[in-house]
């Protein structure tokens, strides 16, 4: 039996889906290439060069890398960043999954408040942002004005070096209606048989939520925990609007990502705002890699016996 020539594949039933589908991705193939691989490349080139945009870029080899160690604001910067993460990813995490418990009930009107509670994550950051600063204001902010009723002195929030960040994470975590949907969807695909199950062995609600719910909501949990952590190393127009770009007061709010777009379209230091960005690259590559190979100690996976 001969082979088919191209020109017959083509015109075959099999040739026309393949071509259909070739060109189907084609628009998202060509976006990917030029505004997705195209710039990652560029920006690992261009992290071992000095470019000002204005001359032609010049080899350095791993000066801008020697520089980074003696950079204060870098570890300025990093250490900023790290700390949002490490007090921003898990208080989001459990206040959804908390908010996720209540909505998951049945009650009367539940639609309405899971649409009130998802709202903030659907609004767009730079008017988060904006609402944030008047709520925060420490003359005639809300907040303050709400702590005022209490007899308390609300502190100035985003001019003070020690409550700017925690001013940063509060608005995280109000935007997180997110990851509530995501725990939501998780806990309404847990079966009721086994809830039912415990309850006639005499478990308590705790005991549900221990032993029940909390192990099959594992894979949900591993899933908005690595997608937290890289979303927010990543955290830049909150803090950009809310600091007016400068990372203030004190560089307290100086985020990773602030630090290199200063670099990169301020100082037009694109070689070693390019090493930045790959050093974050890294970082978020080998924390994701870690949690990966921990999964397999606290995941629950449920494997089909055969």
């Amino acid at each position: 039996m001969s082979t088919p020539t191209a020109r017959g594949f083509w015109k075959s039933l099999r040739g026309r889906e393949a071509l259909s589908f070739y060109l189907f991705i084609a628009p998202w193939t060509l976006g990917f290439l030029a505004f997705i691989l195209g710039p990652i490349l560029a920006s690992l080139a261009l992290g071992f060069t000095r470019y000002d945009i204005i001359l032609p870029a010049k080899w350095v080899g791993l000066e801008n890398f020697r520089d980074l160690i003696a950079d204060p604001l870098f570890r300025t910067s990093l250490g900023n960043t790290v700390y949002i993460v490490l007090m921003a990813v898990p208080l989001g995490m459990v206040v959804s999954f908390l908010i996720a418990l209540l909505l998951n009930q049945k009650v009367r009107g539940m639609a309405a408040y899971r649409t009130g509670y998802f709202i903030p994550s659907i609004v767009p950051a730079v008017a988060s942002a904006a609402l944030w600063l008047y709520l925060l204001q420490p003359q005639w902010g809300l907040v303050n004005g709400f702590l005022d009723l209490f007899g308390i002195k609300g502190p100035t929030w985003l001019a003070s070096t020690t409550w700017s960040k925690p001013s940063i994470i509060m608005l995280m975590v109000w935007a997180s209606g997110g990851t509530m949907i995501i725990y939501l969807a998780g806990l309404q695909d847990i079966p009721d048989t086994l809830y039912e199950a415990a309850s006639i062995d005499g478990a308590s609600w705790l005991r549900q939520l221990v032993h029940v719910t909390i192990p099959l909501m594992t894979p949900t949990i591993f899933f908005t925990l690595v997608m937290g952590i890289i979303g927010t190393f990543q955290v830049f127009s909150v803090v950009f609007v809310l600091t007016d770009g400068m990372g203030g007061p004190l560089n307290s709010t100086l985020v990773y990502l602030i630090y290199v777009y200063r670099n990169a379209f301020v100082f037009f230091r694109m070689g070693y705002a390019s090493a930045l960005s790959l050093i974050l690259f890294l970082i978020i590559l080998v924390l994701t890699l870690a949690n990966v190979r921990l999964a397999g100690r606290w995941v629950y996976s449920e494997v089909e016996m055969e």
